[in-house]
This record gives C-alpha cells, structure tokens and sequence, in this order.
C-alpha cells in the first residue's frame, strides 16, 4: 500500500493499463509532455512515447470522434476532456455515436474500449464554465456507463475496471478532490465492480446517498446527526449507469427515509430517477418523502459558490425534517 491523492491514484491506474496493453493510448488536450491541465497524465509520454500518450487539438468533438475510430479498430483509447463542462462540443459523439455503435451495427463495429475521463464539479473557484457536474446528460443514454469515484482508492479501482470493461464508459473526476484527498492504495492493479454501491457506513433512522466529492459532504452532515442521536446508513453509489437499485432499495425498506445529495442542480439531476424508481420499489415502507439536497436552477456561481452549494448544514436539516416527519 501506498499514500496516494486522487491524482496519483489515477495516474497509477493509467500507468498500469498501458504497461499491461500496447494497445492502451492516452489522448486529450495538453495531457502529453504537460502532464494534463491537473497533471493526471504526467511522466505518461516519457515511459510509453509520442505515439501512445499524445496531445490533440481543442476540438472536443474531434477528440470523441478519433477515439470511436481508434476503439473500433481494436485500440483501447483512453480520451480525456479537459473540464466536464466543455464535453458538450462532443455531445454527439457520445450519444449518437458512442453510445449505439455496437446497437446499430448489430456488434459488427464495437466501440466497447472506449472511456472518456473528465474532472467535474465545483470546489476550485471555477465559476460558471469549469464548475458544472454534467453526469445527469448522460445517465439517459443508453449505451453508456457512468462511474464516479469518492476516494483514491475508489478512484485507482473503479478507473482499471473501466478500462478493462466491454462498454464504454464516462469517468468523472471530482477535481476538488484531486490533491485535497488522500489515502492508501496498493501498488498493484486491482479492479472495483462497476455497477454496484457501496455501503460506507450502516444505519437504522435515515439513509444518505450520494457519489463522488459528495461523499464528504454526506459523512459532515451525518456527524452532525449522529450528535443528536440520528443513525445514517451511507451509501456511494459510484456507478450512475447502471446504478445499483438492488442496494439502495434494501437500504430504504431497513430505514424507511431516503436523502440524495448531488451537487448538480436539482431539476433534472439525477437524484430524481433514483427518487421515482425507490417511491415504485419501496413505497409501503418510507416513513417521509425522499430528500433532495442538491445545488440550485441557477448557473453556477462565483461569487455565491459557498450558497450555491449543497453542503452539510443543508443536508442536516434534510436528515432532521426527514427524521421529524
């Protein structure tokens, strides 16, 4: 094991990949020589070459373009998009081309090795245009898994499954995180099971569910609840799509109260499919509406980023109006 930010943890991962595969290729804006605006891919193109880890012009819809060409011929293409924010220049990539390529061909073209790496979220005093958590986009396409990490550990894990999974995947980074966390990792490559939650911590009065730098912010708050006699049960949901229904459900039905935080803003985020699909699932058993603790309707700010923001103090008085219902 070894002490590792979030960074390090990927950057591991990567190296790992393509010292495993000659067919692992590592692409995006400055992420060559440069390292990558955060420096995730530094030391890449020094051990494998020009040819295997490389910068491409600003052209994010060219950059999702070359990599379903480069997957479909066989390569295992590894495309960072800068911000999360600036993904949607290759909007139509993803969706229309990425996401049905095996669908429409009937599996003759497979586009299954792609992943698409990107840091999202707030945290950085990015404003509007490098703050943005985009993943809601997404988790209504099919042909499409999302996965978001909490930690280092989940980060090193859950990024090689990606890598070695037969669809294509969107990797959001929690950028906030990316120096500010660290823990121990081990060395060696290992892989996290996309597809399922992870209990964080057990509970019997309210359950909290969250992904990504929202975790943090989830355990703040049910601290603060575990003061006045409140026991949380903390799931990470990690994977978005598919997410783990299964996990959550038994959860709701054990606590009978549900709270979703994201920091994406509330209408349309996807705290709302998790809602409507556990009030089908578990509605004989919840003792008070499902909680939503998410940011606003607005664009994100800079000024106000601290009141924009879903943080501990509003997700404890979701825990206590959950509980008082």
């Amino acid at each position: 094991m070894a002490q590792m930010n979030l960074l390090h943890a990927i950057n591991s991962a990567l190296d790992h990949a393509m010292e495993e595969n000659e067919r692992v290729l590592c692409f995006g804006e400055d992420v060559g020589h440069f390292g990558g605006v955060f420096r995730a891919t530094s030391g890449l193109q020094e051990k494998f070459g020009k040819d295997r880890c490389f910068n491409t012009p600003l052209v994010e819809q060219g950059i999702l373009g070359f990599a379903n060409g480069l997957a479909a011929q066989g390569s295992v293409p590894i495309a960072e998009i800068q911000f999360a924010d600036y993904i949607f220049p290759a909007f139509d990539q993803i969706v229309n081309e990425t996401a049905k390529f095996r669908y429409r061909s009937g599996n003759e073209f497979n586009v299954g090795s792609l992943v698409i790496r990107t840091p999202y979220g707030g945290g950085i005093a990015g404003g509007l245009y490098h703050s943005q958590s985009p993943e809601a986009y997404f988790t209504g396409t099919p042909g499409i898994k999302v996965v978001v990490p909490r930690n280092p550990y989940q980060a090193k894990g859950l990024l090689t499954a990606c890598i070695n999974d037969k669809d294509p995947v969107i990797f959001f980074e929690p950028k906030r995180l990316y120096r500010a966390s660290i823990g121990e990792v081990p060395e060696e490559s290992y892989e996290i099971e996309l597809g399922k939650a992870e209990v964080v911590a057990e509970g019997s009065d309210v359950t909290l569910l969250g992904w990504g730098a929202q975790m943090e912010i989830i355990e703040q708050a049910c601290e603060m609840a575990k003061e006045q006699g409140i026991s949380c049960e903390i799931i990470d949901l990690r994977t978005l799509a598919p997410w783990d229904v299964d996990t959550v459900a038994k959860s709701v039905t054990k606590t009978g109260r549900l709270i979703i935080s994201h920091e994406a803003p509330i209408t349309g985020g996807f705290a709302g499919e998790i809602s409507a699909t556990i009030s089908d699932q578990c509605f004989l058993h919840l003792e008070s509406p499902i909680g939503r603790v998410c940011g606003l309707d607005t664009p994100y700010p800079l000024m106000q980023e601290k009141e924009y923001v879903a943080d501990k103090y509003k997700i404890f008085e979701a825990i206590k109006a959950s509980v008082n219902f």
